[in-house]
């Protein structure tokens, strides 16, 4: 199955809404949307990933490796996954949490909360 890496904006954060299948193949799609937007000046990227199917640890080396970046840049980085119970894009959050990386990211339900300054993360 393919990637898709729609681009957009909201409230002045870089949405890039990402669906399907975040493997081996695939990934480098996303790494280069990011980079493609972080060379365009943003410093404030959403990555919506609730529709994100699947994920392997080559998904996961592109989440870290974008935290790291929008960490290098001074930017902020934030992700959508569904809360619980949500089946569309739960594969990632457990992932994340298999390897123990989830408490490094900044997760919110939705795009309403996720560009909005006030709204607290979900708890890891």
């Amino acid at each position: 199955m393919a990637l898709k890496v729609a681009v957009g904006e909201r409230d002045g954060w870089a949405v890039l809404r990402v669906a399907g299948e975040m493997d081996l193949l695939t990934s480098p799609v996303l790494r280069q949307r990011v980079h493609e937007a972080v060379a365009d000046g943003r410093r404030s990227v959403v990555l919506d990933l609730s529709e994100v199917l699947f994920c392997d640890s080559s998904g996961v080396g592109v989440l870290i490796a974008t935290r790291r970046l929008m960490r290098s840049c001074r930017g902020r980085l934030r992700l959508i996954l569904p809360a619980q119970g949500a089946v569309e894009g739960s594969h990632v959050n457990r992932v994340l949490a298999a390897l123990g990386v989830r408490r490094l990211f900044e997760v919110y339900p939705d795009a309403e909360s996720a560009v909005d300054d006030a709204a607290a993360p979900l708890s890891a």
